[in-house]
């Protein structure tokens, strides 16, 4: 296939690119920097329609993962992201005549902050989604997924859960930087069961969602290990695996979720006031939602419609992640 992937700069993304050449497609990157990866490459916003139409140009195929992905922030960056870069490129694909599109999403899209507990994929909604982000990507996806209603266009939506491995920056370091620097407490018991997802079977379900995105059309899928763990024993082996401490203080889940919505109120009054906002808050009404609160999934449904299974466990994946950071430690 000839295929155009959005945002490979980052893990996932430039993940899905390398695995997709070594089979022998032809790839398109677009993203902000150069991704380093080889590729035909085209650098800019996608919400630039110039640049994402010269992407999408010749390509039958479209993996879109470039969003704006955070705690904090201003509601109208990540609409412009998230919702109207989409738009930029539904459009795009129109006009080449891209015949099939996975549109990778996240399960917050469909969390209305309760805990989830075996729980299928549910329909986005905007409405209820908890944050900037959740809610930009259900009004995102929803977007995707009615651009299906083409024949001659198929649509896939992939939910993957907590993405972490070797070279992740955006879960895993921060885990253990916080760890570090003894700013990781354990909300709540510890003991909520939570999915997660090894980048390398992210990876794979990635490619398996391209190559049957005309039998799967117009679903939601949400993509996890299968192997739910305590909240707790999770940022455990991961604070330990990047060579700091395990976490041992504990926060009551309550007194969490109003320290989160207050970082929420002086936020919103920051941003009212044109301040800078923090990039890295110490606390946040979704992060202690999403800390305090069980996160898994049944995953018949996904493997049936992928074909997919992963195959990197759990207990694979935390010693490769330690052995990693022996090599990459933490500056």
């Amino acid at each position: 296939m000839r295929v155009l992937v959005t945002g490979a700069s980052g893990l996932l993304g430039g993940g899905v690119a390398t695995a997709l050449a070594a089979r022998g497609d032809d790839v398109t990157v677009l993203q902000r920097r150069p991704s380093g990866l080889g590729l035909r490459e085209v650098l800019g916003e996608i919400t630039d329609p110039v640049a994402v139409a010269c992407a999408a140009e010749g390509c039958d195929s479209v993996i879109h993962l470039a969003a704006k992905v955070n705690v904090t922030g201003r509601w109208a960056d990540y609409h412009r992201i998230n919702v109207e870069g989409t738009d930029t490129l539904l459009a795009a694909c129109r006009d080449a005549d891209v015949s099939r599109m996975v549109f990778v999403s996240s399960p917050s899209v469909a969390h209305a902050g309760s805990s989830l507990v075996g729980a299928d994929a549910g329909a986005a909604d905007p409405e209820h989604a908890r944050g900037h982000y959740a809610r930009s990507k259900a009004m995102a996806e929803l977007k995707a997924l009615d651009a299906d209603a083409r024949n001659d266009f198929a649509v896939v939506a992939i939910r993957p859960h907590l993405v972490w491995g070797p070279g992740d920056t955006q879960l895993v370091e921060r885990i253990g930087r916080r760890a570090r620097a003894g700013r990781l407490p354990i909300i709540g018991s510890g003991a909520p069961l939570v999915d997660t997802l090894y980048i390398d079977n992210a990876v794979d379900a990635m490619v398996a969602a391209l190559d049957q995105c005309h039998e799967a059309r117009g679903r939601a899928l949400v993509v996890t290990n299968g192997e739910p763990r305590p909240i707790g024993e999770i940022l455990s082996r991961w604070a330990l695996a990047t060579g700091a401490p395990a976490p041992s203080r504990h926060i009551p889940s309550g007194l969490a979720r109003l320290t989160g919505s207050a970082v929420d109120a002086v936020t919103a009054v920051r941003q009212r006031l044109g301040h800078d906002l923090l990039s890295d808050p110490p606390l946040t009404r979704f992060l202690a939602e999403q800390l305090s609160t069980a996160h898994w999934f049944d995953q018949r449904r996904t493997r049936d419609a992928l074909g997919w299974s992963p195959r990197i466990s759990l207990e694979e994946g935390f010693p490769r992640l330690a052995a990693w950071y022996t090599l990459h430690p933490l500056p």
